[in-house]
């Protein structure tokens, strides 16, 4: 199957398989285009790395916990397309553990979450695009010069010119396996390595157990990341009366592989308790949600900033292939939307 090249005023018709920043931002642009885009997406709505999971009286970051803006052109794109309501600067105190076990403070620079959650961005985004829910795509056939998508009940749900996928690499190196594409697949097998998973447990407090930083990088046998997710603005309902705090706890990749198949109960109390071998609290937990990321952020290695297969049509993005950061999402999806424009109207 080979795709020709194309006159820039050709409307294409292009799937986007996943719905996190680097997805949505790929379908906008594209949109921008002129093309006819669909963004396919397994779970029930968007998000990506931008997830809350709902806990008593509203939702914590279980992902990404908060992004900056290196780029000139981020902020802008996410104020015309999200608005300026769906996010907010992070202020509070940043502090990290050095190898002394004494903590050192973060670099100053702004730093961003969604309001009143991360999945707002998300939420916002994707009301400019066509998605499709619940709908897991497990193979591409080719048909001619496209591309027919099946999803996992083995039913076809359309047909495209061009195919991106913005899902970790592990999940996207399957999907090109499962569509008779090995030598695709096998370009995958490093970076497919160098996605480290995450345990996250969000505790609520009685009180706020530790006053000195918002958030926190941990130089801990157990601890990666601790945050304070009720210092976020708009975390705190108005007409909920609540003097303590939640707390997001991520723990390090190492940990979280030798207790990856661990029972949710027996590593949230893991997790606590390294919670509290770290701080000194002896405040009490009253509620607790948790939540294992297989494929939570990616480390090291080549960042080509996209890959773009132009014989078939077929381009990846995501953060992995752009530094691992949230920006490094957008970034990458507009790098990849521009290689696609650029091979379009080549000769």
């Amino acid at each position: 199957m080979f795709n020709e090249s194309l006159r820039s005023t050709d409307v294409r018709r292009i799937a986007v398989i996943g719905s996190g920043l680097a997805g949505l931002t790929a379908a906008i642009k594209l949109k921008q285009q002129n093309h006819d885009v669909t963004v396919f997406e397994k779970s029930r709505g968007p998000g990506g790395r931008l997830a809350a999971k709902r806990i008593t009286d509203g939702s914590a970051d279980i992902g990404a916990q908060y992004f900056t803006s290196r780029n000139p052109e981020f902020l802008p794109f996410l104020s015309e397309f999200a608005g300026d309501s769906s996010f907010a600067v992070w202020n509070g105190q940043f502090g990290f553990q050095d190898k002394e076990g004494q903590w050192q403070a973060f670099p100053d620079e702004p730093r961003y979450v969604g309001t009143p959650r991360m999945t707002a961005i998300s939420r916002a985004l994707s009301a400019h695009v066509t998605v499709v829910s619940e709908t897991r795509i497990e193979r591409l056939a080719p048909i001619e010069k496209d591309w027919i998508l099946f999803d996992t009940n083995g039913q076809p749900v359309g047909e495209f010119d061009q195919v991106i996928i913005t899902a970790p690499p592990a999940q996207t190196r399957d999907l090109l396996s499962q569509s008779d594409l090995p030598e695709l697949a096998a370009q995958l097998d490093d970076a497919v390595s160098r996605v480290l998973p995450c345990w996250a447990v969000a505790a609520h407090f009685e009180e706020n157990p530790w006053r000195h930083h918002e958030g926190m990088r941990c130089d801990h046998p157990e601890l990666y990341w601790v945050a304070n997710n009720s210092s976020k603005p708009d975390r705190k309902r108005s007409d909920v009366e609540d003097n303590g705090a939640w707390w997001v706890l991520h723990a390090n990749a190492e940990w979280t592989e030798r207790n990856v198949d661990t029972p949710p109960e027996q590593v949230t109390e893991k997790m606590i308790a390294a919670f509290r071998q770290l701080t000194g609290t002896e405040v009490a937990v009253t509620d607790t949600a948790t939540h294992r990321w297989l494929y939570a952020r990616s480390e090291g290695g080549a960042n080509p900033g996209y890959l773009w297969f132009k014989e078939q049509g077929i381009g990846l993005a995501g953060d992995w292939l752009s530094g691992g950061r949230v920006e490094g999402a957008f970034d990458s999806a507009c790098s990849l939307v521009s290689a696609c424009m650029e091979n379009a109207v080549s000769p």
